[in-house]
């Protein structure tokens, strides 16, 4: 993916990214103070917010190949079950039992599959929101602060499965974290973000 003379203004984020390559295959970092536009240019990315000027070359990927994940994820009115397999519902992708039931217990959300999702914990939500995220395989997965509301074990055991993931399939990641000491390690690249560019 290649982003070139993007422009947004939003409040006192004026975000500019001259040129940016997002190389596939690779997990990418993308770090720098709060308000420096990181979040604003993910939404871009995800076409959740327009640019007011500029372009995103997706080079062949589709909207159906990408998926988000915030830093408070929004769950559907229902059990963690169906908000796992909604993604692949929707894509019309068959449901594998035996794995949705392996992420579940490694995340220790398997006794909860019938719960209300709306009923779980911080933690509880993202790890939901990060299985939601990869159960259906996408090419590009993008992470805001995902893994910030977790504890050390957690944050190692999601660690753990992105690079499990990324092995598997070859998927390109774009992850959004202030954690740099910890999450330094996980990166193949990282981009730098200070008042709205890539310095």
């Amino acid at each position: 993916m290649r982003i070139t003379e993007l422009r947004k203004k939003i409040g006192k984020t004026d975000l500019y990214i001259e040129d940016l390559k997002i190389e596939s295959g690779r997990i990418h970092g993308l770090v720098g103070p709060n308000g420096c536009g990181k979040t604003t240019l993910l939404k871009i990315i995800m076409g959740i917010t327009e640019a007011d000027s500029g372009s995103v070359d997706y080079e062949g990927l589709k909207s159906a190949d990408i998926t988000m994940m915030s830093q408070r994820p929004y769950l559907m009115h229902a059990n963690v079950y169906d908000n796992i397999v909604y993604p692949l519902k929707i894509r019309g992708a068959k449901i594998d039992e035996k794995e949705i039931d392996e992420l579940l217990g490694r995340t220790g959300l398997l006794d909860i599959k019938d719960q209300y999702a709306g009923s779980l914990s911080s933690g509880e939500r993202q790890k939901l929101s990060f299985l939601r995220a990869i159960v259906f395989r996408p090419k590009l997965i993008l992470m805001d602060e995902t893994l910030s509301n977790l504890d050390p074990e957690s944050e190692k055991l999601f660690r753990d499965m992105i690079i499990e993931r990324h092995a598997e399939d070859g998927s390109t990641w774009l992850i959004v974290s202030h954690q740099w000491d910890e999450m330094n390690s996980l990166f193949d690249e990282v981009h730098h973000m200070e008042r709205g560019r890539i310095v």
